[in-house]
């Protein structure tokens, strides 16, 4: 349980921890900022947390390259960020050296050996409400730790224990929450209580949390220390193990010891393709991400876009039509491609996009309805959490990981200090229905045991005459992907700047349901009256994706965007 501390005791904590993260990450004053906080030349880090982003930036002062500050950012994102930073989650990356080589690392949870393809529906066939997303039996078998350990040992060159030690520090000391993490916290109590009777350093017993409280994980501190000192094997065997088994036999979860023992990350080769002379390179299945995002620039590229303008009438048409239809091929062609034969060729054909467009008209919306996925010719509440790293020599970095929900199952591992996910969820429960984000899956991404859920998660490198670019990415569920897709058009086609281009306002739609989610002051009430009239259902949003973002300028400098819908923050240096 997190104790009170009276107030003389909470200040020295606080000047020791102060302290603390200004020793681990020797970051001088002015070098991180809300958003955008200038332009730096030997390297940078966005992420959803400025200590996070601050541990990144002191690894790569210390000659770490963009692996070694992206591993100890998800380890310290475990530590300071618990919505979505994870050591019981999984993510994918994306990587670009500054030789121009690129390379793509799955370590999205598995489903356990014991996982049936209707473990999630009730005696009649109809799905079990809630099942596949909260406590032990909603949990894939993480991926995260193997991750970082297999990036580490390809393309890393600091120690492996130096750094996890940053992550250990603020998992043992304490760190100050925002008033964001104090809200969700305290949002989050009664959940935490009845997932967790035994209680987790995330309970507050003395009341609600505030901001500026310190937050100490020391069970969580312990298990960072036995990755340190074994790496994966200190996560997937012995005590931790030990540990994660326990609480599945707690709750009816099917986790073994076995599943843990034989869960590996796998590098895959990216999907890469072009839009208007840029090269992109963005991530392959399980993640329908890097597909879709192709699908989707293919498809808008004949659009003079420019002419139009950000969100006018014309290019929100366009982009509607285009989603629409890669979210219908998305239901029906993707999923793991080592369970399923992902027709990827035949999706990422430009020929076969712009023909996808060929049924649009401005004079009316498309029903989706009337949208089917493409003839081929062949038998994720919004927590994820994104962060984009370049290094001094160009080397860049794009991870997006995830619990799924926010605080994933809502179960700690008791003893170990660290929240599982509810990836179960990202599975087609059942064919046609749909998961807590609204989307539609079928056949190619149902249940098996050892395979892989399909995700939406899209980090993507950019890269102009064999240059870098741009890295991003973002969190949002099922809202990833086309968040993605309108940062790149905010910057190729409507000339903003990196902050710009995320801060700017967001519309997504998903085709079903059939609606396009808008947030406010995305679009005018003449814009709205007139969609409307085409047929288009508009519907008032909150924030859609929370992105993170890293431009290369022209002079060869790095530029960041960190979304201002959360705590994200630019470390530069």
């Amino acid at each position: 349980m997190q104790k009170a501390l009276s107030p003389n005791t909470k200040f020295v904590w606080h000047c020791i921890n102060f302290y603390l993260i200004l020793i681990l990450t020797g970051c001088a004053a002015g070098q991180l900022g809300k958003n955008n906080s200038g332009e730096f030349k030997n390297g940078m880090v966005v992420s959803a947390n400025g200590i996070a982003s601050k541990v990144g930036i002191s690894i790569l002062k210390k000659g770490g390259n963009a692996v070694d500050a992206a591993v100890a950012v998800q380890f310290a994102l475990a530590v300071v960020y618990p919505n979505a930073g994870n050591i019981g989650g999984g993510g994918f990356m994306v990587y670009r050296a500054a030789s121009g080589e690129t390379n793509s690392l799955d370590f999205r949870e598995k489903a356990p050996s014991a996982a049936t393809r209707d473990m999630y529906l009730d005696s009649l066939g109809n799905p079990i409400v809630d099942k596949s997303l909260h406590g032990q039996i909603a949990s894939g078998v993480p991926g995260s730790v193997a991750g970082m350990e297999a990036a580490h040992k390809k393309y890393g060159k600091l120690s492996w224990s130096a750094l996890l030690q940053p992550a250990i520090d603020l998992a043992k000391n304490g760190f100050p929450i925002t008033k964001r993490q104090a809200s969700q916290l305290n949002a989050n109590h009664p959940r935490f209580m009845h997932f967790n009777p035994d209680g987790t350093a995330l309970i507050k017993l003395t009341g609600p949390w505030q901001e500026n409280d310190l937050l100490v994980q020391t069970q969580l501190a312990n298990t960072l220390t036995f990755i340190q000192q074994k790496g994966k094997s200190g996560f997937y065997e012995g005590a931790v193990a030990d540990s994660i088994v326990a609480e599945m036999k707690a709750g009816n979860g099917i986790i073994t010891h076995e599943d843990l023992k034989n869960y590996r990350a796998i590098w895959r080769k990216p999907v890469t393709g072009t839009f208007k002379g840029y090269d992109v390179i963005t991530m392959p299945p399980p993640s329908s991400g890097g597909i879709a995002l192709m699908q989707l620039l293919e498809s808008v590229e004949p659009y003079p876009f420019k002419k139009w303008g950000h969100n006018a009438d014309s290019t929100f048409q366009v982009m509607v039509e285009a989603e629409r239809r890669a979210y219908a091929d998305r239901a029906t062609h993707l999923g793991d491609a080592d369970f399923y034969n992902v027709p990827q060729t035949e999706l990422l054909k430009p020929t076969y996009n712009k023909a996808r467009m060929a049924s649009f008209s401005f004079d009316s919306a498309s029903t989706s309805a009337s949208i089917k996925a493409g003839e081929i010719d062949i038998p994720e509440h919004l927590e994820t959490t994104h962060f984009s790293i370049v290094d001094r020599a160009g080397n860049a970095v794009a991870i997006t990981t995830t619990l799924n929900a926010s605080f994933g199952s809502l179960i700690v591992v008791k003893g170990a200090g660290f929240l599982l996910n509810d990836e179960m969820d990202d599975f087609s429960v059942k064919a046609g229905a749909p998961n807590m984000f609204g989307l539609i899956g079928g056949k190619a991404n149902e249940i098996a045991a050892n395979k892989r859920m399909l995700s939406s998660m899209t980090p993507t490198i950019l890269a102009k005459d064999g240059k870098l670019f741009m890295v991003v990415g973002t969190p949002g569920g099922s809202t990833i992907i086309t968040s993605v897709f309108q940062t790149i058009l905010n910057v190729i086609d409507f000339d903003m700047t990196m902050q710009q281009a995320v801060d700017a306002k967001r519309f997504h739609h998903q085709w079903l349901p059939d609606e396009v989610d808008v947030e406010k002051t995305a679009l005018d009430s003449v814009k709205v009256k007139k969609l409307e009239e085409k047929g288009y259902k508009i519907i008032k949003s909150g924030n859609i994706g929370r992105v993170d973002a890293i431009l290369r300028t022209p002079r060869g400098k790095y530029l960041g965007g960190a979304d201002s819908r959360g705590d994200d923050k630019v470390a530069g240096y």
